[in-house]
C-alpha cells in the first residue's frame, strides 16, 4: 500500500494534463444526464415498488378515491361571514371553483344539503341561495343553522362564524404531476387574487394537500436558486481568507461545482426524480467536497513551507 501512495503521486504529475481533461470529459458525460432531471412531490418515490404498505395504499384509492384537496379559506374581517356581501362572495366561489382543472366536488355553506322538515315531506336543498338578497332575519337563521350543524362546524365554518371555506376535492390523473399540480395551484391563485382585488374587507389563505405539495416544491427549488449561490460565495471567501491563495481557492471551488454536476447528472440518468428532502443533495456534496479540498490544500501548503518542492510535494 506505502509503495502504491509513493508511486501514484510522481503517476498524477507526469500525466497531470491527461488526467485534466479526461476528468473534464467524464464530467461532462455525467452532467449531461442533468437535462433527464425534474421535481417532483409524489411521497411514493420514497418507497420500493413492491413495498407492502405503499400497495395496500394504492388498492385503497384504487377501490375507492383519491383524497387530494384544495382548501381556500375566506376570513371577514369584521368577525362574521354571515352578512350579504360576504356570503355572495362565498357563493360565486363556490360556483367558480367547479372550473378549476381535476375538480369533482365542491363544498361550501352555501351548497351544503340542508334537510327540513315540511308536514310529511322531507324537503334537501341547497343551505342559501341568492345570499346578497337575504334579509336580516333570513341571514340569522343561516347563521344558526350553520353553527349548529356538525358537518359544518369547524370544517367549513368556524364556531365564531368569522371564518368560512370551500372545500375542492381534486381528482388528479397522475400521469404528469410536474404540471397537473402548478395547473391547479395556478388557477387557484387567480381566484384568490381576484378576491383580494375586489373585496378588501375578506382575507383569503390557501391550504389542502395539493397547495401543501406545490409549496413543498417550490421551496426546494427557491433553495437551490438562493443557497447553492450563497453557499458557493462563502466557501470562496472563506478558503481565500484561511487557504490564503486565490488559485488553490479557484480549484476547489471547480472541484465542488463538478462533483455536483456530476453527481447530479447520474441522478438524472438513473431516473432520480429532486423532491423536497433530495433537493439539498447540492449542499451535502459541497461539505464533502470542501472538507477534502481543504485537507489536500492544507497538506500542500504544509509541504511547500517546509521546502519541499512543488513537483516533489506528496499530497
Amino acid at each position: 500500500m506505502e509503495k502504491f501512495e509513493t508511486a501514484f503521486g510522481p503517476w498524477v504529475l507526469r500525466y497531470r494534463w491527461w488526467i485534466i481533461v479526461v476528468s473534464l470529459v467524464l464530467v461532462g458525460l455525467a452532467g449531461s444526464g442533468g437535462r433527464y432531471l425534474y421535481f417532483t412531490n409524489n411521497y411514493q418515490i420514497f418507497f420500493s415498488e413492491d413495498n407492502p404498505e405503499l400497495l395496500a395504499f394504492e388498492a385503497l384509492e384504487n377501490t375507492y378515491a383519491k383524497n387530494d384537496n384544495v382548501l381556500i379559506v375566506l376570513e371577514a374581517t369584521d368577525g362574521n361571514v354571515f352578512t350579504q356581501s360576504m356570503l355572495a362572495v362565498v357563493e360565486k366561489l363556490t360556483e367558480d371553483a367547479w372550473q378549476i382543472p381535476y375538480s369533482n366536488r365542491v363544498d361550501s355553506i352555501t351548497n351544503f344539503q340542508y334537510t327540513e322538515a315540511n308536514g310529511d315531506d322531507l324537503i334537501v336543498r341547497d343551505l342559501l341561495e341568492d345570499g346578497a338578497t337575504l334579509g336580516d332575519d333570513e341571514l340569522q337563521a343561516v347563521r344558526e343553522i350553520a353553527l349548529t350543524e356538525p358537518l359544518l362546524v369547524n370544517r367549513l365554518v368556524s364556531a365564531k362564524g368569522h371564518v368560512t371555506a370551500v372545500n375542492v376535492t381534486v381528482q388528479l390523473p397522475r400521469i404528469n404531476e410536474t404540471t397537473e399540480v402548478p395547473e391547479v395551484v395556478a388557477f387557484v391563485r387567480k381566484l384568490a387574487d381576484e378576491i383580494r382585488a375586489n373585496h378588501h374587507g375578506i382575507n383569503v389563505y390557501l391550504t389542502g394537500m395539493v397547495m401543501m405539495n406545490m409549496t413543498f416544491t417550490e421551496s426546494a427549488q427557491h433553495d437551490l436558486k438562493t443557497l447553492i449561490p450563497l453557499s458557493f460565495g462563502l466557501m470562496f471567501f472563506l478558503l481565500a481568507l484561511l487557504v490564503g491563495g486565490l488559485l488553490g481557492t479557484f480549484a476547489s471551488i471547480l472541484v465542488i461545482g463538478f462533483s455536483i454536476v456530476a453527481a447530479m447528472g447520474l441522478g438524472g440518468y438513473l431516473g432520480q426524480p429532486i423532491s423536497p428532502p433530495s433537493a439539498g443533495a447540492p449542499i451535502v456534496i459541497l461539505t464533502v467536497s470542501i472538507a477534502n479540498c481543504v485537507h489536500i490544500l492544507v497538506t500542500f501548503l504544509h509541504g511547500l513551507r517546509h521546502g519541499l518542492p512543488k513537483p516533489l510535494t506528496r499530497l
